[in-house]
């Protein structure tokens, strides 16, 4: 299968929106980029919402966006995050607080338990998938992607225990069931092999 029209970025986005109960509100949302081809080049953006509620919380309650390329990262927030469904009508995204990305370091693996772990700004951030089901490959049309303007091939590992940890302490929230391309996973899973093309008009 050919997707008509311009690639705007490939690479990684797993991520992970927690709830303290099913039926409640966001409390954690993490959402990694690991980019390999955009027009800004490669790079690592980490957005990072503890307070999905607040555009201007407490310091120690901050939303982040983490990054190496920052242009990469405005453009992966303002063309794409920005229009994910859990993300777009919170108060948080209005006002992120920026800080450059010292090291990033992935580790364990896609069969167990996965973790990409930020330093940055005297921080240590790991997010963690666990507990990992099978892959499976989805590709979105464009009415059904995020921005209702690109394909979206990517592969999926779900995770039934994903959790957020900065220097230690753990962030609320759990994943919860959510339904992906016809599958049954839960609101964390990786993505690897995504691939974003603008379509044809």
């Amino acid at each position: 299968m050919k997707f008509r029209g311009t690639v705007e970025w490939s690479g990684e986005n797993p991520l992970m929106s927690l709830k303290n109960t099913f039926d409640g509100p966001y409390v954690t949302l993490a959402s990694f980029f690991r980019v390999v081809l955009s027009p800004h080049g490669r790079g690592h953006a980490l957005i990072l919402i503890q307070s999905p509620n607040e555009a201007e919380p407490s310091v120690e309650l901050a939303n982040f966006c983490l990054y190496d390329n920052e242009a990469l990262a405005h453009f992966l927030i303002d063309g794409f995050l920005s229009q994910f469904a859990a993300y777009k009508t919170l108060p948080a995204m209005s006002n992120l607080t920026f800080h450059k990305i010292d090291e990033v370091i992935s580790s364990g693996d896609t069969a167990t338990e996965y973790t990409e772990t930020v330093r940055s700004n005297g921080r240590e951030i790991k997010l963690t998938w666990a507990n990992l089901g099978m892959p499976f490959c989805v590709a979105f049309p464009p009415e059904k992607s995020a921005t209702g303007k690109h394909h979206m091939p990517t592969v999926i590992v779900g995770s039934r225990d994903a959790y957020v940890s900065i220097d230690g302490r753990r962030l609320p929230g759990v994943p919860v069931p959510r339904d992906l391309g016809g599958q049954s996973i839960t609101s964390a899973f990786l993505a690897f092999s995504e691939t974003w093309v603008r379509a044809e008009t």
